[in-house]
């Protein structure tokens, strides 16, 4: 049994699904996708920090004394269908889903208890959001569900009133936010807990150690949940499950614990927005960049879109999850259930990164640069002359190779037209019986 101390909780081993997984699709939606303005901080930006971008667009779009509550019966979710969104997860090759339960503002996606008329089944589409996500995604899905959790809220009076006593008094959390924790996996078993908003307090005042001691001991979810490092001031990249460091987190070199590279497709925002522009957001190529580079390092990549107040997946978000899973297609067997490799990437060719399938001894090598010449340089691996094999994948014949010297190899990759390439951007070569 664990304690809830951080020495202990730290020393559970993190359940191997996930790590296997590497890939995951974050789902901001929320009242801040109703204003779809600026950012999913959009009522801390307008109210608190009294940003002009914020003030003007309130002044000039809606009636004088409108607040931010009377977004709520606008977040109508009349087009929301899980299954399509569903659908839609499991094209994109994902093996796991993690949506905002809660974001900072509040508002909770499920008929919380604790949320009175502060919730999606109280207020604006009357429906238990993530009850029916949790449904579609189990039914049609092999993906692991997880929900994203925000321990603190802008503007509850309570927090505030915490607050201001400098986190000596606990009313927010022991009447709020772990009620609502208990009551989620409870209710929907989640394999992930994603949590984040630590409001600058410390993990004591959330009492997070208590709540992960339960959560690994007694919870139904207790043998396969996964939990991030948001857990408190000072907890981050520290303690608990997989390390997130911060927001669009790539090291770039491998680390001595699990992480993961949460990031957008739309460069400015986690929720949706009506302003953003065609340039805002990332294309193809650097998605799969970010892919690879994150599990190259030993990392898991997971890959935000925002859907909008009526239920929602912007066209642009889906084709993006489409081309992943597309990719993942022809190329997944260098991503799934990989290790990282004796090397990351490569000494000699950039943009080479590398991953290691232990159940065949395959080293992929994963270059993202059709060269010009047909010829592609590999600093790092060792080849033997007669014994080592190189596949490209998606393609049936054998690549021809030349060792250069003690480390390296020089191979000719296949002269194909465009419509004979396997996949459109990034392919993987498979190296056998290479050191």
């Amino acid at each position: 049994r664990y304690e809830p101390t951080w020495g202990s909780l730290d020393a559970r081993p993190l359940p191997a699904w996930f790590d296997e997984a590497k890939f995951g699709v974050f789902i901001h939606w929320g009242v801040f996708s109703v204003p779809s303005f600026g950012s999913e901080w959009f009522w801390w930006y307008w109210q608190k920090e009294k940003r002009e971008p914020y003030v003007k667009f309130m002044d000039a779009n809606y009636p004088p004394g409108f607040s931010y509550e009377d977004f709520g019966p606008l977040f109508t979710a009349e087009f929301f269908d899980p299954n399509q969104w569903a659908d839609i997860l499991k094209a994109s090759g994902a093996k796991y889903v993690v949506l905002t339960s809660k974001h900072h503002e509040g508002f909770t996606l499920w008929g919380s208890k604790y949320s009175w008329n502060w919730n999606a089944v109280d207020v604006g589409p009357k429906r238990d959001l993530v009850a029916e996500l949790a449904t579609s995604v189990k039914n049609r899905t092999d993906l692991h569900f997880g929900l994203y959790h925000s321990l603190f809220e802008w503007f509850n009076p309570l927090f505030l009133e915490d607050a201001t006593n400098a986190f000596n008094t606990s009313k927010f959390p022991t009447s709020k936010s772990l009620p609502e924790l208990y009551e989620l996996v409870t209710k929907y078993q989640p394999e992930i807990i994603w949590s984040d908003g630590d409001g600058n307090a410390p993990d004591t005042y959330w009492n997070s150690t208590g709540f992960l001691a339960w959560l690994y001991n007694d919870s139904p979810v207790r043998d396969t949940v996964v939990t991030n490092d948001r857990w408190g001031a000072g907890s981050i990249c520290a303690h608990g499950g997989f390390y997130t460091c911060s927001d669009r987190y790539n090291p770039g070199r491998l680390l001595p614990r699990k992480w993961e590279n949460c990031m957008t497709i739309d460069r400015g925002s986690w929720g949706y927005r009506r302003d953003a522009r065609l340039r805002d957001y990332l294309p193809i190529e650097d998605l799969l960049k970010q892919l690879v580079e994150t599990v190259s390092c030993g990392g898991n990549l997971l890959m935000n879109i925002g859907p909008t107040h009526d239920g929602r997946i912007a066209v642009v978000f889906e084709e993006r999850l489409r081309q992943v899973g597309s990719w993942l297609q022809v190329n997944g067997e260098a991503i799934y259930g990989t290790k990282p490799w004796r090397a990351q990437n490569d000494t000699v060719t950039p943009g080479v990164w590398y991953t290691f399938t232990p159940k065949e001894g395959k080293v992929n090598a994963i270059f993202l640069n059709w060269p010009v010449s047909g010829i592609l340089e590999l600093g790092e691996p060792r080849a033997k002359p007669g014994e080592t094999q190189v596949k490209l994948a998606g393609y049936r014949e054998l690549l021809k190779w030349v060792a250069l010297g003690e480390k390296g190899m020089v191979i000719a990759l296949p002269q194909l037209t465009p419509q004979q390439m396997p996949c459109q951007w990034g392919w993987t070569l498979q190296l056998t019986d290479v050191d």
